[in-house]
């Protein structure tokens, strides 16, 4: 939908600056055999993979698809194992799909830039240079060739080499940070046509659909939400004697030092009955506890 749409150019638009922001002000190429490896792939793929784990940990559907599957209930219900599995896979596929725009983004946007792959691979080209020896030994042509993304490391004579070299890896990696784009692009258009082609719903029907489902949740977050707020409500006027924001409150009740024990501390959800839990400390004393009459008057006209 629009929104999905929205969302996803907002993320790739904040990848794409903070990977500037990233390579201005942390980057620093070692310059050393061996280290300028490390150095670029670790730059390249690190935060690529935190912004997958972000990806998959912001989105709701993750939680909606792993919370609860330990519980005793989920292991009672047999439902049919093959449709379970397909809708696992759709979802997991769906939840891939949101959580790989940032990553992907964050690579073709640093293979394009060429700087951490021109890091990175810089003692591993295969070229002859310009005024260099052609006696001088593999490992110290590779520390030659390590030191060419450091401008001021580099001897004067060596400048055109040097020019050479990162031209040919600048060049290698905007191509492919070219081709990621264009696979990505070509495999999220077949993704969407197959889903189309495979739909049970005409397209009227299946943005009818879509529709329902988004006011389903916004009208079932809003009752979720007046719900829990009147449930509690019930459970905080049997602690204090009356509702918060009343007005003309005549008594309040006063809590013993029992009582506020019992609510205070740390609590685990606790299971009643096979079928309802207490949500909070609170909540467990106002279900078990009879209220007594320590009450006092109250002035209506402060």
């Amino acid at each position: 939908g629009k929104e999905v749409v929205i969302a996803n150019a907002v993320i790739a638009i904040l990848t794409i600056g903070g990977q500037q922001l990233f390579s201005f002000f942390t980057f620093s190429c070692p310059c050393h055999v061996g280290q300028n490896l490390i150095y670029g792939l670790a730059f390249l793929g690190v935060p690529a993979l935190i912004l997958l784990i972000v990806g998959y940990a912001l989105n709701n559907q993750t939680w909606r698809l792993v919370t609860g599957k330990r519980s005793p209930l989920q292991e009672d219900a047999t439902p049919n194992r093959l449709l379970q599995c397909r809708l696992i896979c759709f979802v997991l596929c769906s939840i891939t799909g949101r959580a790989l725009v940032a990553p992907v983004t964050w690579l073709a946007v640093t293979l394009i830039n060429g700087s951490y792959y021109v890091c990175a691979m810089s003692e591993y080209v295969s070229v002859n240079y310009y005024g260099t020896n052609p006696n001088v030994t593999a490992s110290e042509r590779r520390r030659i060739l390590a030191e060419f993304p450091c401008r001021q490391l580099v001897p004067p004579e060596l400048t055109r080499a040097r020019d050479e070299v990162i031209l040919l890896l600048r060049y290698q990696s905007q191509v492919a940070g070219w081709l990621v784009i264009a696979v990505v692009v070509i495999t999220v258009f077949l993704s969407y046509c197959l889903a189309s082609c495979f739909s049970p719903l005409s397209f009227l029907h299946f943005r009818y659909w879509s529709s329902y489902v988004h006011n389903e949740q916004e009208l079932f977050d809003e009752a979720t939400d007046q719900h829990s707020r009147l449930y509690a409500m019930q459970h905080v006027k049997k602690f204090f004697g009356f509702v918060p924001g009343s007005e003309n409150v005549k008594e309040i009740r006063i809590p013993s030092l029992r009582e506020w024990q019992a609510i205070s501390g740390l609590a685990f959800l606790k299971r009643v009955d096979k079928e309802h839990y207490d949500y909070s400390l609170l909540h467990d004393w106002a279900l078990k506890e009879s209220v007594d009459k320590k009450y006092l008057k109250t002035d209506e006209d402060p």
